[in-house]
């Protein structure tokens, strides 16, 4: 599924050059997977609030299914809105718009590049009472992905994995980044079923190469609570590089055994976390 970028990104210059390193490590896929049944289900006091799932890069809505089931189970109210993946600034802007139109308290969680999303797009909302990062970045004030990368070295996707597919009307040096599916298995679904793996690098939604050098803004985590899983088998964001993220942003942190798609390989765990956010919040 493609949406349509043109009239959005018109100004925005960034090379294919100048990305192609950076962007190597916003890596999220999408689909689902069979869900895990969840254990512990805390109970809160007053009305539940609504929970909203951003996926990432290369993913869709998709992702989020098994956690989707679980929490649905538990009576909550669920949003996994399209991320439109065009750049942080746009896709803040988009996600911070949808939560004007949910009423109540909001639970927030972001996967991989949907953590810097988050990051913009709950700043100043009262309404979000918790962050939760799953594998995710959770960038502060005037960094970008590419610098958080280059600071932390070692993600398994590189220039030489990624296909830039151009698009009517793009500025120049701005184009569609995919993983190559050849890479995509083995680099960002490692840990999963082959044939769940390969599904997943067919169905990839590209990211836009101007996403990875914006700069991003006033950290929502300074003033919301935020809850962190850290799959230490991440080979797409170095797990080192999410541990500095979560300490500094004062999270709760879980880590588990588990690949970049912990929601997909994991989703009792994530969520439980997200529900301990929940309980601690509301």
């Amino acid at each position: 599924m493609h949406i349509a970028r043109i009239a959005q990104r018109r100004g925005l210059r960034l090379t294919v050059t100048a990305c192609a390193a950076a962007i190597a490590a916003v890596l999220i896929p999408a689909s689902q997977m069979a869900s895990a049944h969840v254990i512990t289900r805390p109970a809160a006091d007053g009305p539940k609030p609504a929970i909203v799932l951003e996926h990432g890069a290369w993913a869709d809505s998709g992702s989020w299914d098994a956690v989707v089931e679980n929490l649905q189970r538990d009576g909550y109210t669920v949003y996994a809105p399209p991320n439109p993946l065009q750049g942080l600034g746009y896709d803040s802007a988009y996600l911070r718009d949808f939560l004007q139109s949910i009423s109540g308290p909001i639970v927030l969680v972001g996967h991989s590049y949907g953590g810097a999303v988050i990051t913009n797009a709950a700043t100043g909302d009262t309404r979000v009472k918790a962050l939760v990062y799953i594998d995710a970045f959770a960038p502060a004030q005037g960094q970008s992905i590419a610098q958080l990368l280059a600071a932390y070295p070692g993600s398994c996707a590189a220039p030489a994995n990624l296909n830039f597919v151009p698009f009517p009307g793009a500025p120049t040096g701005v184009a569609d980044a995919y993983i190559k599916q050849s890479a995509f298995p083995s680099c960002m679904a490692n840990g999963l079923p082959a044939s769940e793996a390969n599904m997943l690098a067919a169905t990839q939604r590209p990211l836009a190469s101007i996403a990875l050098g914006q700069k991003s803004g006033v950290p929502a985590w300074k003033t919301i609570p935020s809850w962190s899983v850290v799959g230490t088998a991440d080979q797409a964001i170095p797990p080192a590089l999410q541990l500095a993220m979560d300490r500094r942003a004062h999270a709760h942190i879980t880590e588990v055994r588990a690949p970049h798609l912990s929601m997909i390989s994991n989703p009792g765990v994530v969520t439980r976390v997200i529900l301990e956010a929940v309980q601690a919040t509301t």
